[in-house]
């Protein structure tokens, strides 16, 4: 071995380990890899930078302004509302009007927003008529994943792995065309939710919180506060935490893994901890927009936009997909002029900057709806995965899983890549899975001689089927502080989920793009 080679090794090793320990935000422990792979000269000044002026990375915030466009309008608020039968509801019944539509919604839109909305307004319908909110909370996150899979914009994994391949010198994926088998694994989830989610989802916990005097005074009432990774407590007591002196607001209880705490002397904060505080209505409006915590619900819902604001939003968002999908048919580019291309990445800046002058969110906190610590770990995925192929470590690691299914051809390669990749967007997040495996599937397939694309496509489906643990995707995480769920309820009704997409991906890609 060279000494790159050790070098990369061990520093990825140590990057899996901070990752699975959370020492820091993955967007700092991706970056201190690559200042790593810059002191030792594996990677240049140029090549480090190279991923934080990528055109798929940018794509990626511009996305974030526009859900944020979308949720603001107050567009969705009004559909979720019309989709939950107020009358006779069963939970097939429910499930079925809400599961396919919001799968349709997270193919186009952030998923984070979406079920920052639908979330709260969804345990509160189910509380009103009579059902368990734990029978929704799951699928709900599990179907904006589903929906995801089958757009290039929807989910960030998607435009990364699609900026890699065009990085290395082949054509990018279209918009529609991971839905050849998006949509195969969208539909079979949705049925397998349908049938299974009632017997293998837990009935609703009861809450501990009690009244008390406090509480009396109708200015003050409990707000679900979830944790997020800015919270500047993380890893302090709760009890050597002013949390009144910040915030405002009294914690009465912490939900953690299904269990609720009153008695905080040994407990300490954590990142997805559901806070329940007592607050008056100054809290939310102080810290909805905020980083600082995921989501926050008052059992109220939040003032709609007027109407023509949300008919305006939903326009726009047509306008970015439609012109996005014409501008990749066959000939268009031959009637523009040179040098202007009509991608998703023209037609969301174009957007953008529509939804900032007309006001469709507000244009001096842009800043705040951006998550910047996914963009840093995105524009640092591309630089460990130049690491990994300038140090000739992806060719070394694709030689020994060549040598391990030897003479079980391309097929046993690809299950090998989306084992490999799940695992590690399980383990740690779906953009940094996706680095590590790029540069492995393309290496596998240089040394086979065959078309890389059906192990790029499979990255993709493995990279976002995070369904077995609450910490692979932010949407876990939320739904498991407002549903109260355990670790193991992600398991037991995730882990089927996994191994559906694992079979439809491994069946159908070579079917779609051939070796």
């Amino acid at each position: 071995m060279t000494p790159e080679v050790i070098i990369v090794l061990v520093s990825l090793v140590a990057m899996l380990a901070a990752l699975i320990m959370d020492k820091m935000r993955p967007g700092m422990i991706l970056f201190s890899v690559v200042v790593i792979f810059l002191c030792t000269g594996i990677l240049s000044p140029a090549e480090m930078l190279a991923g934080f002026s990528n055109k798929g990375m940018i794509t990626v915030a511009l996305l974030f302004l526009v859900s944020e466009g979308v949720r603001q309008s107050g567009a969705l608020t009004d559909l979720i509302k019309k989709l939950l039968p107020q009358k006779n509801a069963t939970v097939f019944k429910s499930q079925i009007r809400m599961l396919p539509t919001i799968a349709f919604i997270s193919a186009f839109l952030n998923n984070t927003p979406v079920v920052v909305i639908f979330a709260p307004i969804i345990k509160r319908w189910a509380s009103a008529v009579k059902l368990p909110a734990t029978y929704f909370l799951i699928p709900l996150s599990y179907v904006t994943i589903l929906g995801g899979i089958c757009t290039l914009i929807g989910t960030s994994t998607n435009l990364v792995v699609d900026s890699m391949i065009q990085d290395a010198g082949m054509k990018g994926l279209g918009m529609f065309e991971l839905g050849k088998v998006g949509i195969f694994i969208a539909v079979a989830g949705i049925i397998y939710l349908l049938l299974f989610s009632k017997r293998l989802l837990p009935a609703e916990r009861p809450e501990q919180l009690k009244e008390d005097d406090e509480e009396k005074d109708r200015s003050i009432h409990p707000v679900e506060a979830i944790i997020g990774p800015r919270f500047p407590g993380i890893n302090k007591r709760v009890t050597d935490f002013d949390f009144q002196r910040h915030y405002g607001a009294v914690i009465k209880e912490l939900r953690r893994g299904g269990n609720s705490y009153t008695d905080f002397s040994s407990l300490r904060f954590r990142e997805g901890d559901t806070l329940i505080v007592l607050a008056d209505d100054s809290f939310i409006k102080a810290w909805g927009e905020s980083s600082v915590f995921l989501m926050l619900a008052n059992g109220k819902d939040t003032e709609p936009a007027g109407k023509k604001k949300r008919w305006f939003a939903l326009v726009l968002l047509l306008f970015m997909i439609v012109g996005a999908t014409v501008g990749e048919l066959p000939g268009i580019e031959r009637l523009l002029p040179e040098g202007i291309k009509l991608d998703m990445f023209f037609f969301v800046s174009v957007t953008t900057v529509i939804m900032a002058w007309t006001k469709i969110f507000p244009p001096r906190k842009y800043t705040k709806y951006i998550s910047w610590d996914i963009l840093i770990t995105i524009a640092c995925a591309f630089a460990i995965s130049k690491a990994m192929e300038n140090s000739g470590v992806a060719d070394l690691i694709a030689g020994y899983i060549i040598e391990l299914s030897h003479s079980h051809g391309p097929y046993v390669l690809l299950a090998a890549m989306f084992i490999i990749t799940n695992i590690f967007t399980e383990l740690i997040t779906n953009n940094a899975a996706a680095a590590l495996s790029f540069p492995l599937a393309l290496s596998l397939s240089e040394q086979l001689d065959v078309n890389p694309m059906p192990f790029f496509v499979v990255i993709c489906m493995a990279a976002s089927a995070s369904f077995s643990t609450p910490i692979g995707y932010q949407t876990n995480l939320i739904v498991q502080g407002i549903g109260n769920y355990k670790f193991t309820d992600f398991v037991r009704i995730g882990l089927p989920l996994n191994i559906i997409t694992f079979i439809i991906s491994i069946t159908v890609v070579p079917l779609i793009w051939s070796f």
